[in-house]
């Protein structure tokens, strides 16, 4: 892990808090409505108490193109169920109130931002208690006016890396993320993997090497069991992203009632694998 400086900030605090205990952070990605609003409250309180460090929160967005088809199954199924930025907010807000010091996350597609005009999407993020965003679809050329108003609102801007970024460019991506930067640990879009290649040790290395010192590497993509976030964490990540297994197991709720078991118990698994040894 890296010598991450104290920032005030709930995500600076997060990362620095963990670093003085001898831990990764779990990132857990949810996504919003899915598969109810309610049921949506209960997921985010169940991975806090398991261990989640951060939550990601998934807007719904009808053209998904980062993430495999659990991912994209779930967003449709909220999106149909009446599921809109506004209820996300709503989400974000009372998750606030219960959870004052917890990094908040909003993982979506930049034409959301868009369509609203990104000033007025991104504050009202912030009044409901988001702490930063991932837009997956968003180049570094085209950040220009996203950034701006990032750092005008002091939320992080959390940009991408794929396994296949030259170096200049990985860091041209990280001066310009703040909070953390996602790592692609594989090939392809999001979505459950039994393996993680040898190559994906080595990208975590490199980026360590290259990277801003102070500035935390999150990897995901594929990340299903303990073993592979004990990897990850070992190479030398900061923070590990779980999301496509998560949905697996919450897509179970209407025919499986120890579903919130099931993912307490998987979460608190991978969070234990976030400590060092």
């Amino acid at each position: 892990m890296i010598a991450i400086k104290k920032m005030d900030d709930r995500i600076g605090r997060k990362f620095s808090n963990l670093r003085e205990r001898k831990q990764a952070a779990l990132i857990c990605y949810m996504v919003a409505g899915f598969p109810d609003l309610k049921m949506s409250e209960a997921v985010i309180d169940t991975l806090v108490n398991a261990g989640a460090d951060m939550i990601e929160i998934g807007i719904p967005f009808s053209d998904p193109i980062a993430d495999g088809p659990m991912i994209q199954e779930a967003s449709h199924h909220a999106l149909t169920h009446g599921v809109r930025p506004q209820q996300c907010f709503a989400l974000a807000g009372a998750t606030r109130k219960i959870f004052p010091d917890l990094p908040l996350i909003f993982m979506t597609y930049s034409n959301i931002l868009y369509r609203t005009g990104f000033e007025d999407f991104m504050s009202k993020a912030r009044a409901s208690g988001i702490d930063g965003f991932i837009l997956p679809d968003m180049s570094i050329e085209e950040s220009k006016e996203y950034i701006k108003i990032s750092r005008e609102l002091g939320l992080a801007s959390v940009f991408i890396v794929s396994p296949n970024t030259k170096d200049n460019r990985a860091r041209r991506i990280m001066n310009a993320s703040t909070g953390f930067l996602y790592a692609v640990s594989v090939y392809g879009v999001t979505g459950v993997r039994s393996t993680l290649y040898d190559r994906s040790i080595k990208r975590i290395v490199k980026l360590r090497k290259i990277s801003n010192p102070f500035l935390p590497v999150a990897v995901g993509f594929g990340v299903q069991n303990p073993d592979q976030v004990s990897m990850m964490v070992g190479a030398g990540a900061d923070a590990v992203i779980i999301g496509s297994s998560l949905i697996n197991i919450i897509k179970t709720s209407e025919n499986n009632p120890n579903m919130l078991n099931d993912l307490y118990n998987f979460v608190l698994r991978m969070k234990n694998a976030c400590r060092h040894s």
